[in-house]
């Protein structure tokens, strides 16, 4: 500990976060996101009176700066996103069509695997016809056991960025409802009240519903696209729904509010994914000069 009083020391335990194991550079959100962990770890130590202050003060290690923007080339349109969204009921005897609804929450609804995942019945509205609203209140999303409270993969956690109370209301739109009808008429809930779970009612891992996502990708897609960014994981689902929001014209409050983000951090995240903007920009300015 004395050791970090060093500023050479310092800068070296950074440039070893700054590093995967296997001797590669970590991704900057990666870095940044276990730099602020042993930031406070040091601010216990200087608590305990064994530091005199946090050496990470003075020491300041230069990384690129990266805006977290989205690839637009992951962003599939909505023809696309229905081709793969029924290629995943291709895979497997029971897996693929357990989770297609799944799948499709995330897509329709801008859900997040965890939010998708930890879904129960009392959270779905889903009136016969027009929208449905889901009202989002814990996500179970997935670690190493060593770190959950329960000592299971999964624990059941308030929303992200949000109180442990808080709940966060999704309209829907009625072909996501109709999926999530149809998904309850066919497999009901488990104990209790999730929609997707295992066969033996657990929590879907990270890995299985990763693994049905990479075969539905080569059923829907052509080879090239196979290779390509394109819808390459889940969360990108998520991704092209509220690019797709953007796109048609939504405010950006509204979009931020249903997929619990804040405004500031879904302008630069998705920046760049809203196609066609130019043009109606140039167009404003047009009129503007034309008085």
């Amino acid at each position: 500990m004395t050791a970090l009083e060093d500023a050479k020391h310092t800068r070296s335990a950074l440039e070893a976060l700054a590093l995967l194991l296997d001797g590669k550079a970590a991704a900057a959100s990666t870095y940044r996101r276990k730099r602020a962990v042993f930031h406070h770890a040091l601010d216990y130590a200087v608590e305990l009176e064994e530091l005199s202050a946090n050496p990470l003060d003075r020491v300041k290690l230069r990384r690129v700066k990266t805006t977290d923007e989205i690839d637009r080339r992951a962003v599939v349109n909505p023809d696309q996103a229905r081709e793969l969204l029924t290629a995943v009921t291709y895979c497997g005897r029971t897996r693929g069509p357990m989770l297609a609804a799944m799948f499709a929450c995330m897509y329709f609804g801008g859900l997040r695997p965890a939010e998708a995942a930890g879904l129960r019945e009392k959270d779905c509205h889903l009136p016969n016809d027009g929208w449905g609203l889901l009202t989002l209140e814990k996500t179970a999303p997935q670690s190493n056991k060593r770190f959950t409270d329960s000592g299971k993969a999964h624990d059941e956690r308030g929303l992200k960025h949000r109180d442990q109370k808080v709940t966060r209301p999704v309209p829907i739109p009625p072909e996501l409802v109709a999926i999530l009808r149809d998904h309850l008429d066919r497999y009901g809930v488990g104990n209790d009240g999730r929609l997707f779970r295992t066969r033996t009612g657990g929590v879907i891992s990270g890995s299985a519903y990763a693994m049905v996502w990479k075969e539905a990708r080569t059923y829907a897609l052509t080879p090239d696209q196979a290779a390509s960014p394109l819808a390459a994981r889940p969360y990108d689902l998520r991704h092209a729904a509220v690019s797709l929001w953007l796109n048609a014209g939504v405010h950006a409050p509204e979009a931020a509010e249903r997929a619990g983000h804040g405004v500031d951090v879904m302008l630069r995240v998705y920046a760049k994914c809203i196609d066609g903007q130019r043009d109606v920009a140039n167009q404003r300015i047009m009129d503007a000069l034309a008085g």
